[in-house]
């Protein structure tokens, strides 16, 4: 009989259908069995010896909750027996209720906690909170804990994953255990992942935490990749790219990451529509072994990131999603330097607008998830704005070489590093929030940075003595909202810098930064409304109608999940 390895993920969850993600010990047919009579089948595909279903779920009726089992070739193998969680759900949304709200959690950076077999969650919440985890206690898991031990508590209608959901160059002192049984760690690249399996032992370490995976298989979730998925200031700059295909294993790493990436988190990402028409899902599935369509694809997506496209939209009722893939659809080049190619960023721009022309407009709340924050500290900004015209050549050759050792030391590789694709996001976002179908708020999701923080745009045309206004300011409520670690650190004098990032000094220092660029005014000024938060956190967005609530949840060893602020946006 098969065994189930790994999941079940809930992911895509709409009024009627629900995508189960699974991995089986075998080639098998994997069946999702709901309590109200709701099912669906999916065989699995192998990718390197591997065998995964994404498992379509027709026939759910809207704003019901049904428990479910997983079955392998007519074998129960979810739920776990004797297991301490309730029964995982799929719960399906209403959006045509009077009363009905999509509430949105977030955030960024999850180091796998060290294991606990056995242990309770309140046992395990103790430990992890101790001298056994550094980094203090895991916000998943703390969660998890909150919806187990009540499950009238409001959940997430989806857990929105915002990057680093595994670290490959920054491996647990259990995994290079298990790399040492495998080849010699004094050889490149050491106690980092090198290929495909030792990626599958990422994901194993992470999702088969209790919690985690119970978490995982009852609240829908959404994910995008940042650099520690592949490895710190991925795609930083063309001379980075440069180096690092000329090492012996990175090869392998770029192709093992992406297609790693692909099964683990892409798949479920999509709508079961888009899935149904991928060409690269039909490829996998249509031979007995999908490694080579798989490692072909790739191996283009890598070559050429017009190739693929790795950024999705999700609506939720009134409530829009578009997540950005802010890593792999890079420019690089010095001339044409943009965070997003081209024809990434015209999809970005249609999804964002698509249904907006007329008032009311398609939407209520407009969600931008990104990795890496738009609005940063105003220094960070700046040296980062200031770091790309030198990396440009703006001060000559050797600027340009000392910009290029600066930006790599530092990861000075945010928004703001690519100035043109700064005021291309800023120009939508005040588009999206202006005229008569303007949503009520627009909010840029963002994580990487290690702590948590809320800031708000303020257009010239909206303040005074800021010279000429450009244009008509938005309408809508617009902020970035910046959530992060989920679980991860941030050492002292890093607090220290982004605190004096924020205040009067640190501005005007960046100003001379700007003034040594040459660089142009921004096209919006910004400020900090909350924050900076420091620890393991998670956001949480509660959408009804055209009002918005945020709320910032932070994870403590003795009492779990601790609000730390809350407030009514709209």
């Amino acid at each position: 009989m098969a065994r189930l390895r790994l999941g079940p993920v809930l992911r895509y969850v709409d009024e009627e259908a629900a995508t189960v993600w699974v991995e089986a010990s075998r080639p098998c047919v994997a069946e999702v069995r709901c309590a109200d009579g709701a099912s669906g089948t999916a065989q699995t595909f192998q990718i390197d010896g591997h065998h995964y279903a994404l498992v379509p779920v027709g026939g759910l009726t809207p704003g019901t909750e049904t428990a479910y089992e997983v079955i392998l070739d007519g074998g129960t193998v979810w739920p776990e027996p004797d297991s301490r969680f309730p029964a995982s759900t799929i719960r399906t949304p209403a959006y045509e209720a009077a009363d009905s709200a999509v509430r949105v959690t977030f955030g960024s950076c999850r180091w796998a906690a060290p294991p606990a077999s056995g242990s309770s969650w309140r046992e395990r919440g103790r430990e992890l909170g101790g001298e056994h985890d550094p980094v203090g206690p895991d916000a998943l898991d703390t969660l998890a804990a909150r919806l187990a031990a009540d499950p009238t508590a409001e959940r997430p209608d989806v857990l929105v994953l915002l990057g680093d959901q595994v670290y490959a160059d920054e491996t647990s002192p259990a995994t290079q255990e298990w790399l040492a049984r495998r080849r010699d760690l004094d050889e490149p690249p050491g106690t980092q992942v090198a290929d495909y399996q030792e990626y599958t032992h990422l994901y194993y370490e992470s999702w088969l935490d209790p919690e985690i995976r119970w978490l995982l298989s009852t609240v829908p979730s959404c994910m995008l990749f940042d650099d520690h998925d592949v490895i710190d200031d991925w795609n930083t700059s063309a001379a980075w790219l440069r180096d690092m295909r000329a090492t012996p294993w990175w090869q392998e790493r770029i192709l093992s990451g992406l297609m790693s990436y692909w099964v683990h988190q892409h798949i479920g990402n999509l709508h079961p529509s888009d899935l149904a028409e991928d060409p690269v899902y039909a490829a996998v599935r249509a031979t007995p072994d999908g490694t080579d369509a798989l490692r072909e694809f790739a191996a283009r997506a890598d070559a050429d990131p017009t190739c693929a496209r790795w950024s999705y939209r999700r609506d939720f009722g009134r409530v829009r999603l578009v997540m950005i893939d802010t890593r792999a659809a890079r420019v690089l080049d010095e001339e044409n330097r943009a965070m997003l190619d081209p024809d990434e960023e015209r999809w970005v721009r249609e999804q964002v607008l698509d249904g907006q022309e007329s008032a009311p407009g398609a939407y209520d709340h407009l969600l931008i998830g990104s990795s890496l924050p738009w609005l940063l500290p105003h220094l960070i900004h700046d040296a980062e704005n200031w770091n790309a015209a030198m990396c440009h050549g703006e001060r000559g050759a050797r600027w340009a070489r000392r910009g290029e050792k600066l930006r790599r030391r530092a990861d000075l590789e945010h928004w703001p590093a690519f100035p043109t694709s700064f005021d291309t996001l800023t120009d939508l976002v005040a588009e999206a929030g202006g005229g008569p179908a303007a949503p009520a708020t627009v909010s840029v999701l963002g994580g990487d940075v290690h702590h948590a923080y809320i800031a708000e745009p303020v257009w010239p045309a909206q303040a005074s003595a800021e010279g000429a206004a450009s244009g008509p300011a938005p309408t809508s409520r617009i902020l970035q909202l910046t959530c992060s670690p989920v679980h991860n650190s941030i050492p002292g004098y890093m607090r220290l810098a982004f605190r004096f990032g924020w205040s009067r000094w640190g501005r005007a220092i960046g100003r001379g930064l700007a003034r040594h660029a040459r660089a142009a005014t921004p096209r919006v000024h910004w400020r900090r409304s909350g924050g900076p938060w420091f620890g393991n956190h998670l956001m949480t967005l509660t959408l009804r109608g055209r009002s918005a609530d945020l709320s910032l949840d932070q994870a403590d060893a003795r009492q779990g999940l601790v609000r730390r602020d809350h407030r009514k946006i709209t």
